[in-house]
């Protein structure tokens, strides 16, 4: 059993009386196929696979409730989907959809940003019904435009703000080796916070270490001095836990003696920078991901192929925002305009 199908097992009882059939089904089947094709044969992350069942069910509740198909009593979020079929996907239409974004937007105050997530999945989802399960001969996605994006520079640590924040962590705390060297490495290496935490003692060789990044491609992220010197440190203390044996390979492990979660590395990386005096609540373990390419793009002048290769972006595209953040270099090229004087 697929751990798709295994979590559709589990939650369908939640909306089930006590009589109900044992076959009631929380999601679609299609839904469900849907999910196992992007995770087994697109490599899609978990955190991708329940963005797409998350959305979809927002999607098909609205449908029904929009045709209206049922009561208007029943609360958004209680509206069963179980029941959607292949006629039911068939007559899905770009009004439709537009107007679900459209409801997503007035009624539930999603950010431009979250809308254009659900559009993108709605349109992977019925590519998939079109191409991939020929279910319908028509995509009702095929004209449908994303929501407008305004473009925004990454927020980032200035160098002296990123030296800061490592000077200021207190060195008589019981977890500070092992902090500073999750900082360290967010602040040098540019990994996300995924790669982070699911780092293996047995993938790390010499000044290089292996990770899992998005998509679940494998890539290789190249360690300097400070980093390589912070992993030692940390192992000194590592080494001596004692954890089960399903953990032990972990690098990162919490208080607790398990493998530190995403949510864990969240709360110290806030705390470190507020500790630190930099205030701006904006600083997440993505935030310093920003500062490792910024600052590698801004001082150690890394070209962009390079940084994207550095960062694992797919497309170099989205390593060029990267381009648009110095402006003291702009500042400083209109300064040695030969008109820069005053003339007499």
């Amino acid at each position: 059993m697929t751990k798709i199908t295994l979590l559709n097992t589990q939650l369908r009882m939640v909306f089930m009386d006590n009589n109900a059939a044992s076959n009631y089904e929380i999601y679609p089947e299609r839904v469900l196929d849907f999910l196992n094709y992007s995770s087994t044969i697109r490599g899609k992350s978990d955190s991708t696979i329940e963005a797409y069942r998350y959305d979809l069910g927002l999607f098909f509740r609205f449908l029904k409730k929009h045709r209206k198909l049922v009561s208007p009593d029943i609360p958004f979020d209680e509206i069963l989907i179980h029941d959607v079929n292949d006629d039911f996907l068939k007559k899905v239409s770009l009004s439709e959809i537009y107007a679900f974004l459209s409801y997503m937007d007035k009624q539930r105050h999603n950010s431009a940003y979250a809308r254009a997530r659900k559009t993108a999945c709605i349109k992977t989802f019925f590519k998939y019904l079109s191409v991939k399960a020929r279910i319908i001969d028509k995509d009702p996605t095929l004209e449908l435009e994303r929501p407008k994006i305004k473009k925004r520079n990454p927020v980032y640590l200035t160098l002296d703000e990123s030296r800061t924040l490592l000077r200021s962590m207190d060195k008589e705390n019981i977890n500070y080796k092992r902090d500073y060297c999750i900082l360290t490495l967010f602040l040098n290496c540019g990994m996300r916070l995924s790669e982070l935490v699911s780092i293996r003692l047995s993938k790390i060789k010499d000044d290089t270490l292996t990770v899992i990044g998005k998509g679940n491609k494998e890539r290789v992220v190249y360690l300097n001095q400070a980093s390589v010197s912070s992993i030692q440190q940390y192992l000194s203390i590592r080494s001596n836990i004692e954890t089960k044996d399903e953990y032990k390979d972990y690098l990162f492990l919490s208080t607790h003696k398990r493998p530190i979660n995403k949510r864990t590395v969240e709360v110290l990386v806030k705390k470190h920078v507020h500790t630190a005096g930099l205030f701006d609540e904006k600083y997440s373990p993505h935030k310093l991901r920003h500062t490792a390419a910024t600052l590698m793009y801004k001082h150690g002048k890394v070209d962009i192929r390079s940084l994207q290769m550095i960062l694992g972006h797919e497309n170099v595209s989205t390593t060029q925002i990267y381009t648009h953040v110095d402006n003291e270099a702009l500042r400083e090229a209109v300064k040695l305009n030969p008109l820069a004087e005053e003339i007499d």
